[in-house]
């Protein structure tokens, strides 16, 4: 079913909400591709930010069943006549982050993978949400401002890795899948975008306690132009020496940075601490 989405827009008196950063994709052949690197074939998809619908429904056509959330109840109308048809389709008007996860997963019925064209401002904590809350998500394919997918992707000693990188990384592979101009967008958004992808595999390594990795990568960050021995002596309350005798049984230089260390160098590092300071 071929749509003018624009005139659609227009016919229904639909008006652009900037705090919800609206931009849509309209391009078939775009969103086709953005389905296959989901691997959608016989899924079941969670979509976040149905938008004007036109992701929902090429999703629909390849996927087992789609759940979809949009926000913007004023898209209601939109979304009835772009989604006339779709009949594995499920729509959710309402906010996702406002949803417990239990009771997302439970609408999903078993293992989903998460596809998303989301605003930069629900980036990160939408991933870390999945990343530190989801039981069942398979992977989530992303389309989100260039520079987040370049942090997600980043490798180490670079200025784009950062603490989200090490806290995805630790439970994903991430991969950038394609570059997307702004001129691909409607309206045109004053960004290039990417797509993402994050496939989950919890059992990468050895984590038995979540909570403190993650204020161990968020401690080594704190003070990117200091070194890891003194962001640990601040983070964790500890005397200098203390840091330093933690850092060299894993075999780091006491001059090193955390944005140096690898993510199995960060797990090395969170177990000695878990082992040392418990």
């Amino acid at each position: 079913m071929t749509m003018d989405i624009k005139q659609l827009l227009k016919n229904e008196g639909f008006r652009f909400n900037k705090r919800f950063g609206q931009n849509f994709l309209t391009d078939d052949a775009l969103l086709e591709a953005i389905c296959n690197d989901a691997h959608a074939l016989n899924q079941t998809v969670l979509e976040i930010g149905a938008g004007a619908g036109t992701l929902t429904r090429v999703l629909s056509r390849c996927a087992k069943k789609v759940i979809a959330f949009e926000i913007d109840r004023n898209l209601q109308p939109v979304l009835a006549q772009t989604l006339t048809g779709c009949d594995n389709v499920q729509l959710v008007m309402g906010d996702i982050m406002k949803y417990p996860m239990r009771q997302t997963e439970q609408m999903c019925g078993g293992p989903y993978r998460v596809v998303a064209n989301i605003p930069y401002y629900l980036t990160s904590p939408l991933i870390m949400r999945f990343v530190e809350e989801a039981r069942q998500a398979e992977s989530l394919t992303l389309t989100v401002q260039k520079e987040v997918a370049e942090r997600l992707a980043a490798r180490p000693a670079t200025k784009e890795y950062g603490a989200i990188t090490v806290a995805v990384q630790a439970v994903a592979d991430v991969q950038i899948t394609r570059l997307l101009s702004r001129e691909l967008f409607f309206p045109v958004p004053n960004v290039d975008s990417a797509v993402v992808t994050v496939d989950f595999r919890r059992d990468k390594f050895a984590i038995a306690d979540p909570a403190l990795f993650r204020k161990t990568v968020r401690v080594a960050f704190s003070m990117r132009r200091k070194t890891l021995v003194n962001c640990i002596g601040v983070g964790f309350g500890v005397s200098k020496e203390q840091a330093a005798a933690l850092t060299a049984k894993c075999g780091l230089s006491p001059n090193c940075r955390g944005e140096e260390l690898s993510v199995g160098q960060f797990v090395a590092l969170y177990k000695t601490i878990e082992e040392e300071l418990k």
